[in-house]
């Protein structure tokens, strides 16, 4: 009997062991859902404060709920109206890109659009097949509609056609994909550059197919089944979404600055708004097999296609789905997107495998917050504990000598004056320590990255990196179309090694000695003319070498004007942090389509001058010398100013 009871107390003490291990895992469940609100509100508000951050919005799903959803900050900071993840609007930027590759998925399910035909089929114009650069090929393949959703169009980039403060500087957007079609400068499906106009060009093509106006296609077949009744692309917003818009702001001295509507040229391409409400219900349809609530948006069998991967440089980097970026965080796979106006940013970020994903909007224009707060989740709730280790492999320092050097953005412009932004965005720097590792700088920030077989590195730093468009965790090396080094990461974006001549450092470099040569010649011209003005005047034999003067004198005065023409076009915006003509052009100082003519003149006198002054040996050698170095400095400004298209000839 003693033994039955014994055995009925440990029967029953694991009976109830087992129920408080059930209701413990259940209990532990919920305390997640409260740890979330805890994690999430103390980092959002942390950072908020740390980076100036005004207002922002988060939504958390997870297995078709939305777990988590708040508002932080200020929707009107004047008003005092607070932020609210239901009814406030932000501007998502390209996030807006997946709404416009979700209705090409639609499409391209009914049969309508071919992922694979040439794009100029759906036109009712044609892309031209020349590349502007030529190649060994003589053809190039045709670009498709893959190509566009994964990047590698091979278009050049035109970052000064993006933005507008008014609605004056709108154009529909048929005029818009005819008016800036970009050249071709890679062979289509070769190298993953960013492309705007690619996602443009992909809405005009369902505004075609569809026989509606973009912004319409998506209300009726994207927007309304989603129940995101809340979101539009359309510019300005409605009158019923306007007044529900976080205004956005930035922190400048001590306090924050309004900035105006941002209106984006590119309709398709980022001008959507919205909550973190009805993004968290796009986020659910995409887990959850295109299902939303019972309503079908795609098939299962579509949005598997659209989320496996269409292109990569190299099978251990992550690529580009159709439509989204990929990325490895803490040995989770992830498809991703990020968006940014000049002071809106956004990022959204789907785990599949876990059935989770995470949406954060917010203004004051900090491009890296959102990815700082997912990999801060994802080091929380997915810890890894650090696997790489420094591992120096013989040989690896020669092998690197062939990677160092200045890397520029293949997101680039090569045929207007835009080029010279390849000076000033996007540009890596890669050196080789005494062990071999590669040292690369992106972002101001310098990580060291290790050989894992030869032309593959692995960074050594854990988590987050400065990179916008992935986690920056490897970087692989091959040849670009014109045999160019090429680095090459995760998502859509590679960097091309660039030439001596064209590096930032050389283009300091050659500008401020030209340009000290230029200043300080003309100062001591002019010196030596005023104090000739006292002195007896030269024989007449000496008339030529008096010409000579003037001209150096005139083309440094005309240098001058030159720069100081185009110091005063405008400066960086302390609120938009651009240029003015990047979202105000004008119509352009009739003085800067002028003076590059006059400079060439000048140019030719010069070195026709300075063949006479060496020919019949006026002044000293030394004089000469000067003469030869002034002609050089003003030879080597045109080459410069021409060679970034600074000149409208």
């Amino acid at each position: 009997m003693i033994k039955k009871i014994s055995h009925l107390v440990s029967i029953s003490l694991l009976i109830v062991f087992a129920l408080t291990l059930t209701t413990t895992a259940a209990y532990a469940k919920d305390i997640q859902a409260t740890d979330l609100d805890v994690f999430l509100d103390n980092m959002m508000n942390t950072k908020m404060k740390k980076y100036y951050i005004p207002n922002a919005t988060v939504a958390v799903v997870k297995e078709g709920k939305i777990i988590y959803k708040k508002g932080f900050g200020f929707a009107d900071l004047k008003r005092n109206i607070p932020v609210n993840a239901d009814t406030t609007l932000f501007r998502i930027g390209s996030t807006s890109k997946l709404i416009t590759w979700m209705a090409v998925m639609q499409l391209a399910e009914q049969g309508k659009l071919d992922l694979n035909a040439d794009v100029n089929s759906y036109l009712d114009f044609e892309i031209p097949p020349q590349l502007i650069k030529s190649l060994n090929q003589t053809t190039t393949e045709p670009i498709t509609l893959t190509h566009l959703m994964t990047h590698t169009p091979g278009f050049e980039d035109y970052p000064d056609m993006l933005f507008r403060l008014s609605a004056d500087g709108l154009l529909p957007l048929n005029e818009y994909i005819r008016n800036y079609l970009p050249a071709r400068i890679f062979p289509a499906g070769e190298v993953a550059a960013y492309s705007n106009y690619g996602a443009a060009l992909a809405g005009y093509i369902v505004e075609r197919v569809s026989g509606l106006p973009f912004s319409e296609y998506v209300e009726k077949n994207i927007f309304l089944p989603l129940q995101m009744n809340k979101s539009t692309f359309r510019q300005p917003l409605p009158l019923g979404l306007s007044a529900s818009t976080a205004k956005p702001y930035r922190f400048i001295n001590g306090a924050y600055v309004e900035g105006g509507f941002e209106y984006i040229l590119p309709e398709p391409a980022g001008s959507m708004s919205s909550t973190a409400t009805n993004m968290a219900n796009f986020m659910i349809a995409h887990l959850n097999g295109g299902v939303y609530s019972g309503e079908s948006i795609l098939r299962e069998e579509t949005l598997k296609k659209m989320h496996e991967q269409h292109f990569t440089h190299h099978p251990d980097l992550g690529g580009m789905t159709l439509g989204f970026m990929e990325g490895v965080f803490n040995d989770k796979g992830v498809l991703f997107h990020g968006g940014g106006t000049m002071l809106y940013s956004t990022g959204l970020y789907l785990l599949p495998e876990e059935d989770t994903g995470i949406f954060i909007s917010y203004s004051g224009a900090n491009q890296l917050l959102h990815s700082e707060v997912f990999q801060e989740f994802m080091d929380y709730y997915y810890p890894v504990e650090a696997s790489l280790k420094e591992e120096s492999r013989e040989g690896s320092k020669n092998r690197a000598k062939e990677f160092l050097g200045e890397y520029q953005m293949n997101r680039r412009n090569i045929t207007t004056d835009e080029k010279v932004n390849s000076l000033f965005g996007g540009v890596i720097n890669i050196d080789v320590d005494e062990d071999g590792y590669l040292l690369v700088t992106n972002g101001g920030e310098t990580n060291k990255f290790m050989e894992i077989e030869p032309g593959v590195y692995q960074n050594l730093r854990e988590g987050r990196a400065q990179d916008y468009f992935g986690p920056f965790h490897k970087i692989v090396f091959k040849m670009d179309p014109y045999g160019r080094v090429m680095m090459t990461t995760d998502g859509p974006m590679t960097y091309s090694k660039a030439p001596f001549y064209s590096t930032r450092s050389f283009t300091a470099l050659a500008l401020t000695v030209s340009l000290l040569i230029i200043i300080s010649s003309l100062v001591y011209w002019i010196i030596v003319k005023l104090l000739g003005l006292f002195k007896p005047k030269k024989p007449q034999h000496l008339k030529l070498a008096y010409i000579a003067d003037w001209i150096g004198i005139c083309a440094g005065i005309v240098v001058l004007i030159l720069l100081a023409c185009l110091l005063s076009s405008g400066g960086i915006d302390p609120v938009y942090q651009l240029p003015k003509e990047a979202y105000a052009p004008g119509k352009g100082s009739s003085l800067l389509d002028f003076i590059p003519k006059l400079i060439l003149i000048f140019s030719i006198f010069l070195v026709v001058f300075m063949a006479i002054t060496w020919w019949k040996g006026f002044w000293g050698k030394l004089a000469r010398i000067h003469y030869t170095l002034f002609t050089l400095a003003t030879l080597g400004l045109l080459w410069m100013f021409n060679y970034w298209n600074l000149f409208n000839w």
